[in-house]
């Protein structure tokens, strides 16, 4: 059976998405990032948001690195599309995955909202945080194959 909350989206879809990202972040969104989640209570510190953001950018403040960090994705970067169940009115998120060199996999949910009510941008991190397990190239539907590369 399907899961109903994630999908696939089109090339199209994701570039307009990552466009608005962009978009939001040069226009002053605000960053909402959850450094501590309730889930991260019984999580080892590792895989937790607070602890990847500070391994990865230890000396920088992590809004700013994370609004850096975020301007970087491509369409090769999205793994799926994932509805709110909790919250069914506002957009849905987008995952992605990045590998950062010689520290690991990180796993990337975010929501971007352009002029929300209160007439701002908003980009809502969700999850940056080192993935649990390795990604393996399925995982990332636009994803170029090298030559050579098996699926």
């Amino acid at each position: 059976m399907a899961d109903i909350r994630t999908r696939i989206g089109s090339e199209l879809e994701v570039n307009s998405y990552l466009q608005n990202l962009r978009y939001a972040l040069n226009h002053n969104a605000k960053i909402i990032f959850q450094a501590e989640r309730l889930v991260d209570q019984n999580r080892n510190k590792r895989y937790t948001n607070q602890f990847t953001v500070a391994d990865l950018f230890p000396d920088e403040n992590p809004v700013l690195a994370l609004a850096r960090e975020l301007q970087t994705l491509t369409i090769e970067n999205y793994m799926q599309t994932v509805r709110d169940l909790r919250f069914p009115k506002r957009s849905e998120m987008r995952e992605f995955g990045k590998a950062y060199d010689g520290k690991g996999d990180v796993y990337i949910k975010i929501r971007v909202e352009l002029l929300t009510e209160f007439g701002n941008h908003m980009t809502f991190v969700m999850s940056f945080h080192y993935a649990e397990f390795p990604f393996s190239g399925n995982m990332f539907p636009y994803k170029k194959k090298k030559r050579g590369e098996t699926p």
